[in-house]
C-alpha cells in the first residue's frame, strides 16, 4: 500500500513537471511576472520586493507591445523587451496640452507642476492631466500619458503561468423596475 502511494505522487509530480515545462503564455492564459521597467536608461518602475504583476492574454490588460513579446513565453523563462511608443502609449499629441483659466478650479487650489489633476469636461467625462505650466492666471495641463512618446524598456521574468477560470453562464433576467436619480455637480474646465 506504501509503495502504491510513493508511485502515485511520484507519478502526479512527473505529470505536473512535464505539463508545467510545456505551458506558455497564450491567449486566455492567467500570467504572473516581475518587472523592471526602465525609460532612458533609468529605472522608474519595478515589481521588486511585491508581488508579481498579473493579467489575462490577449485581452488588452497590459500594453499591446509587451503583451506581444510575453507569448509563447515559459515559467522560469527571462527576457528584455523593448516596446516603442506606438506599441505602449503612443506618440505626444501636442493639441492634448491645454490652458485652463485658473478661475475653474476651486479658489483654494494651488497648482504645482507636476501635479496630476482630474479634470472634467462639464458633461459628466473627466480625465487625468499633468500640470506642465503654471501662469498667472492660467495652467497649461497636459492630458498626455506621462509615458507618451518614449521607448519603454522592460526586463521580465515569467512566475506562473495558469488557465483563466471558467466563467458561469449567466441566466438573463428582466431588470427590476426600480429608478435610480442621481445628481452630480461639475465644474466645467474644458470646452
Amino acid at each position: 500500500m506504501k509503495r502504491q502511494f510513493m508511485l502515485l505522487a511520484v507519478a502526479a509530480f512527473l505529470v505536473t513537471n512535464v505539463y508545467a515545462q510545456d505551458v506558455k503564455v497564450e491567449k486566455g492564459k492567467i500570467v504572473k511576472f516581475d518587472y523592471t521597467l526602465k525609460v532612458d536608461g533609468k529605472e522608474v518602475e519595478s515589481s521588486a520586493g511585491k508581488e508579481p504583476l498579473s493579467y489575462s492574454q490577449g485581452i488588452g490588460e497590459i500594453i499591446p507591445g509587451l503583451e506581444t513579446a510575453l507569448e509563447g513565453m515559459k515559467v522560469g523563462e527571462q527576457k528584455n523587451v523593448k516596446v516603442e511608443p506606438k506599441d505602449a502609449y503612443g506618440d505626444v499629441i501636442k493639441d492634448a496640452v491645454k490652458e485652463i483659466p485658473n478661475t475653474s478650479f476651486p479658489k483654494d487650489f494651488v497648482p504645482t507642476v507636476g501635479m496630476v489633476v482630474d479634470i472634467s469636461d462639464g458633461k459628466g467625462m473627466s480625465a487625468p492631466a499633468v500640470i506642465a505650466e503654471v501662469k498667472e492666471s492660467s495652467v497649461m495641463v497636459d492630458f498626455n500619458h506621462p509615458l507618451a512618446g518614449k521607448t519603454l524598456e522592460f526586463d521580465v521574468k515569467i512566475v506562473d503561468i495558469q488557465d483563466a477560470p471558467a466563467v458561469p453562464a449567466v441566466e438573463a433576467q428582466a431588470p427590476a423596475a426600480t429608478t435610480t436619480t442621481t445628481t452630480t455637480t461639475t465644474t466645467e474646465a474644458t470646452k
